[in-house]
């Protein structure tokens, strides 16, 4: 039995229908996030970078030299996940990471050369990503601030 005739032979009451995997928001979002991330492999191949070392990477360019947690909190991620990632990328030279000499807890990230210049080859990105979707300028804002707003509300009730 085929996607299509399992959603269109799942015709039941409203009870039943909540439970039907194309009734979940859950799913559309993570199926929309894998679909997400085939576009942004293949637009980020050039890069060399994986989808979540490119995230650290937009953080840094916005802001160089701050702290591990700091770009946890901004991409909320924490340390255990975060510290792998850096590694890879420091390890690729693009990033240094150093203690902070006033706390010896801080490891501060910062761009090296080679990290500030892929800036330069990363901004093809996000127009090759805004045309994949097809979408117009206005619903691709009108989403990003629904899907905001949805975080937000998540983050409240976690």
């Amino acid at each position: 039995m085929s996607a299509k005739q399992i959603s269109r032979s799942s015709s039941k009451s409203g009870a039943d229908r909540s439970l039907l995997l194309d009734s979940q928001l859950c799913f559309a979002l993570y199926s929309t996030v894998l679909a997400m991330n085939k576009v942004y492999r293949k637009v980020l191949a050039d890069l060399d970078l994986t989808y979540p070392q490119y995230l650290v990477m937009l953080v840094l360019w916005e802001c160089d030299g701050i702290t591990v947690s700091d770009i946890g909190q901004r991409l909320f991620l924490d340390s255990a996940t975060l510290t792998p990632l850096l590694k890879r990328l420091e390890a690729a030279k693009l990033v240094s990471r150093t203690r902070d000499i006033n706390d010896e807890r801080q490891v501060i990230v910062a761009l090296t050369a080679a990290g500030r210049n892929l800036r330069k080859k990363a901004q093809k990105v996000p127009d090759s990503v805004i045309c994949a979707t097809e979408c117009s300028p206005a619903e691709l804002v009108a989403m990003t601030q629904q899907l905001g707003a949805l975080r937000q509300k998540l983050v409240k009730n976690v």
